[in-house]
C-alpha cells in the first residue's frame, strides 16, 4: 500500500476515534491485519452509523470509514486464486464503498475494483451472457412503433399539439444562438452516431459481460412519487432479468445514477456533447436512465441545463416552461418541490384547473436523439419500450446559487 494511501487511513482512525468510534477503530486494526470477522465487524458498525440519522447529516468520516470497512471485507475475497463466488462477493463489497462510501477513499476502491474484473475467470460470465434472451432483447429496444398503440399509454392531448422542434445535428455557435440564449428546447439527431455504446449496448451479452456482476441502486414502483416506491441494491445481472416482469408495481428503473463513474468501461463508450460547454459550463453529472417498457418519470424540472441523449429504444417526452410553474401545483414538500402534484396520466381538472388548458410541447426522443432541456423546464418522461438513455446535467454562472 503506498504511503499517501496509509497516512489517509491513519487520518481516517483519528477522525473516527474523535467522534467516539473507538469499537471501529479496534476492529479497523484488526481487519488490516487480515482478520475477516473484525473487518465484517467494521462494516457492521459504520452502516449502522450511516442510517443512525438522515443522509445529509451523517458525517463525512464515517462515509469514509465505510469505504475503509467494505476494502478490508473485499481484500482476502479478491486475491487472486479465489473462486468465481469469492471474487463476486469482493466485488459487492467494493461497489457498496462506492455506492455508500465517502470520496476519501474512491481511488482506492476504483483499483481494486480492476484488479478484481482483470482477475476473474470467464467461464459463468460467459455462460451467463449467453443464457440471456438476445432475441426478446432486441425485440423490446425496438418498442411498438405503431402510433395508435403508442397514444394508448400517453396522457391525453399528446402529440397533437406543439412539437419540440428537431434538427439535424448543427455547429455548438448554432445551438448557442437558437437555443441555449434563448432557453429553448429542441431534439438534435445524429450528434452521437459515433458513440460506440450506440452498437454495444444492443448486444445483451457485452453488458452482461462488463457489468453482469456489479451492485447497483434501482428504483423499484410506479414513479419516486408513489408511495409504494422503494429502492434496492441488486446486481446489473438481477436487474436485466427483471427487464421482463410484467408487473408494474415491480417496475425496476435504473434512475439518475452516476452509472459511468462506477462501471469504467461503459464510460468508454459514450462522450460529453460539445453542446455541454455552452455558456462555459461545468459539467455536473453524467447519470444514467435504463428500465424496460412503461418506466416513467413523473412531471418536474431541475435547476441544470440538460442534454438527455437516447441511446437505446424510445422515449416520450412532454415539456411545460419554467413560466408556468405555479399553474403546474409544485408538491408542497421541501424534498419533492420541483415535483408537480399534477399526475398526467390521471389528470383531475377540478382539483388542479389551472393546469388544464396549458401549453406544452412534447415529441418522441428515438434512438441516436439529443434533446436539450432548459433549466427549470417541467419535463414528464415515459419509455416506450426498453430504455438506455444518458443526461449531461451543466451549470453556468448566472444559474440560482443554490442548485447543485
Amino acid at each position: 500500500m503506498a504511503t499517501g494511501g496509509g497516512e489517509k487511513r491513519a487520518e481516517l482512525l483519528r477522525r473516527i476515534t474523535e467522534e467516539g468510534g473507538f469499537a471501529f477503530v479496534a476492529s479497523a486494526e484488526k481487519a488490516a491485519a487480515g482478520d475477516v470477522r473484525a473487518a465484517e465487524a467494521a462494516r457492521e458498525m459504520a452502516w449502522e452509523q450511516l442510517h443512525s440519522a438522515p443522509r445529509d447529516e451523517v458525517g463525512a468520516a464515517w462515509r469514509d470509514a465505510y469505504a475503509l470497512a467494505c476494502l478490508h471485507v473485499a481484500a482476502p475475497r479478491g486475491a487472486g486464486g479465489g473462486g468465481d463466488d469469492d471474487r463476486r462477493a469482493a466485488l459487492r463489497a467494493l461497489d457498496m464503498g462506492l455506492i455508500m462510501g465517502g470520496g476519501l477513499l474512491r481511488a482506492e476502491l476504483e483499483d481494486a475494483i480492476a484488479r478484481v474484473v482483470a482477475d476473474r475467470r470467464g467461464g459463468d460470465c460467459e455462460a451467463a451472457a449467453a443464457a440471456g434472451d438476445v432475441e426478446r432483447w432486441k425485440e423490446g429496444i425496438a418498442g411498438d412503433g405503431d402510433l395508435a398503440d403508442v397514444l394508448k399509454l400517453l396522457p391525453v392531448k399528446s402529440l397533437s399539439r406543439k412539437k419540440i422542434e428537431r434538427r439535424s445535428c448543427i455547429p455548438l455557435e448554432a445551438f448557442i444562438r437558437d437555443y441555449f440564449i434563448r432557453e429553448a428546447p429542441v431534439i438534435l439527431s445524429g450528434c452521437i452516431d459515433h458513440w460506440p455504446a450506440r452498437t454495444k449496448w444492443k448486444d445483451i451479452k457485452y453488458l452482461e459481460r462488463i457489468a453482469g456482476d456489479r451492485t447497483i441502486p434501482v428504483e423499484v414502483g410506479k414513479n419516486y412519487a408513489c408511495t409504494e416506491w422503494k429502492q434496492e441494491l441488486i446486481t446489473f445481472s438481477q436487474f436485466l432479468e427483471r427487464m421482463w416482469s410484467s408487473d408494474s408495481a415491480n417496475l425496476t428503473y435504473v434512475a439518475q445514477h452516476p452509472l459511468f463513474d462506477q462501471i469504467k468501461e461503459l464510460r468508454g463508450d459514450i462522450t460529453v456533447p460539445e453542446y455541454c460547454s455552452a455558456g462555459g459550463g461545468e459539467l455536473q453529472s453524467i447519470n444514467a436512465w435504463f428500465g424496460p417498457h412503461g418506466t416513467l418519470t413523473p412531471l418536474h424540472h431541475d435547476l441544470h441545463h440538460n442534454l438527455f441523449a437516447q441511446v437505446l429504444g424510445r422515449k416520450y417526452f412532454r415539456l411545460y416552461p419554467a413560466s408556468v410553474s405555479v399553474e403546474l401545483y409544485p408538491q408542497t414538500e421541501t424534498i419533492l418541490s420541483n415535483t408537480s402534484q399534477v399526475d398526467l396520466d390521471n389528470f383531475d381538472e377540478t382539483e388542479f384547473p389551472k393546469a388544464a388548458d396549458l401549453e406544452f410541447m412534447d415529441g418522441i426522443l428515438e434512438e441516436g436523439d439529443l434533446l436539450y432541456i432548459p433549466p427549470k423546464w417541467w419535463h414528464y418522461v415515459r419509455s416506450l419500450s426498453i430504455s438506455f438513455s444518458v443526461s449531461f446535467w451543466w451549470r453556468t454562472s448566472h444559474l440560482p446559487s443554490g442548485s447543485s
